[in-house]
């Protein structure tokens, strides 16, 4: 007999939510749609994240089967994570996300708000001077 809890959802976006949620969840996707990525270049491309929470998140996205962690045998050991296939089906996503959030910046900028938006490969980068 299945002794696993039974889940309950009010709608679908909450199931997505308990996948994705998390402040730094949805950036590391982000990421990875790019490229495979070491520990080091997380901490790089996300300079606010703390080491603990970074592999946390790691962690859950890994158990989620959304990211892959792939431990090369050498000396030091490599880690690297990649979306599974399973986890670029999130890429639609995250795209809309990450377009609705560049509109949302430059109506801001536009009504006087300073922002920085560190991204470099968006077309609103914009760094404070």
């Amino acid at each position: 007999m299945n002794k696993e809890p039974t889940l309950t959802y009010n709608i679908g976006v909450e199931a997505t939510l308990a996948v994705i949620n998390g402040k730094w969840k949805a950036i590391i996707l982000c990421h990875l749609k790019r490229q495979s990525m070491r520990n080091g270049e997380f901490l790089k491309v996300i300079p606010n994240i703390t080491q603990k929470v970074l592999t946390q998140q790691l962690r859950e996205l890994e158990h989620d089967e959304i990211i892959h962690r792939e431990v090369f045998p050498e000396i030091p050991p490599r880690v690297e994570y990649c979306l599974t296939d399973y986890g670029k089906t999130l890429a639609n996503l995250t795209d809309e996300m990450c377009h609705w959030g560049e509109r949302h910046i430059e109506r801001q900028r536009k009504a006087g708000q300073k922002i920085n938006l560190l991204d470099t490969q968006s077309p609103f980068y914009q760094k404070a001077l």
